[in-house]
């Protein structure tokens, strides 16, 4: 939430140059405030963990928020429980008519194949191009990312020689993007992937910006420019044991995998995880969150209005 100060006070323009969100009694007085509309595009097999690490995230926040989650029904979710499919997910054809502050559509195990030949392509490419006018600010996370800037910009995934796994360090880009606001120049973020985007190709797009990175791990995060998309190659909403859960199952089916790194102690797969990337975890979400609260029309039926 942003702090309310007297309009003159010098603090106002140094912490708005700093990119720290302030905002004067005239602009306070004409906001119209309402919950926020967010709709979860779950795409991952392990519905209930992916859903509760999101609702994690996006419950650190003062602001109310009306979630909805969505499914695929063009893709059949074996691994998923039907009757909590049934209870607590819909399907776009449900929610086609509405409109919405917010979207975010995740990641999926499908990263190895070809976008066309995922059974649900163009489902999902229905839905994204429905996000265009129906939602102020979609947020792609892992596949949910390259996907989107393959649909949207042309930009393709490339292999990865060996997977991308553990927590990599990574820097600030452009510090004053509202989406970065409080991160330190250095921060951390897991990633358990197969592809990667292509650094080149995003610097080359005029519609994009690319906003933190690692030297490791490569591309993180990127906006579009007029921010109405948002997309992320990490996973800043894991939990602490998401990675050694994946490295204990893939050891188990006897998959040849390394260990993640910078996770463990010492990389000692025996000893203690270090959680090192939560705090800027929860601090993008909110940004993210505070960014819709602000921007989005207080009349969802506007966003029609707005130039894409």
């Amino acid at each position: 939430m942003p702090i309310l100060v007297q309009k003159g006070l010098p603090a106002y323009d140094i912490l708005k140059d700093e990119n720290v969100f302030v905002m004067n009694e005239e602009r306070a007085e004409a906001q119209d405030i309402r919950p926020l509309k967010i709709a979860i595009v779950n795409l991952m097999p392990t519905k209930e963990v992916t859903e509760t690490q999101l609702v994690r995230m996006l419950a650190n926040t003062p602001l109310q928020v009306n979630l909805r989650l969505l499914t695929m029904e063009s893709h059949d979710s074996k691994n998923a429980d039907a009757l909590h499919m049934e209870k607590f997910y819909e399907t776009f054809d449900d929610i086609v008519h509405e409109k919405w502050d917010g979207l975010i559509i995740t990641g999926a195990p499908v990263e190895t194949l070809p976008f066309e030949s995922v059974d649900y392509w163009e489902e999902l490419v229905a839905l994204m191009e429905y996000s265009k006018t129906n939602v102020f600010s979609t947020l792609h996370l892992c596949w949910g990312s390259q996907a989107a800037l393959y649909h949207h910009y042309g930009i393709g995934k490339v292999p990865l020689e060996q997977k991308m796994f553990g927590i990599f360090e990574h820097k600030v880009v452009d510090k004053k993007s509202p989406f970065i606001r409080g991160f330190d120049d250095i921060f951390y973020v897991p990633h358990s992937r197969h592809t990667d985007l292509p650094k080149d190709k995003i610097l080359a797009c005029p519609d994009l910006n690319l906003l933190a990175e690692s030297d490791v791990s490569g591309v993180h995060m990127i906006e579009s420019k007029n921010r109405r998309q948002v997309f992320l190659q990490g996973h800043a909403e894991y939990d602490w044991n998401t990675l050694k859960l994946e490295y204990l199952r893939d050891l188990k089916s006897g998959v040849d995998i390394e260990k993640p790194v910078n996770y463990f102690t010492d990389d000692d797969p025996d000893k203690d995880i270090v959680v090192r990337w939560s705090g800027h975890g929860n601090v993008f979400f909110s940004n993210w969150l505070n960014y819709i609260y602000q921007e989005t029309p207080y009349d969802l039926d506007d966003l029609s209005k707005l130039e894409w």
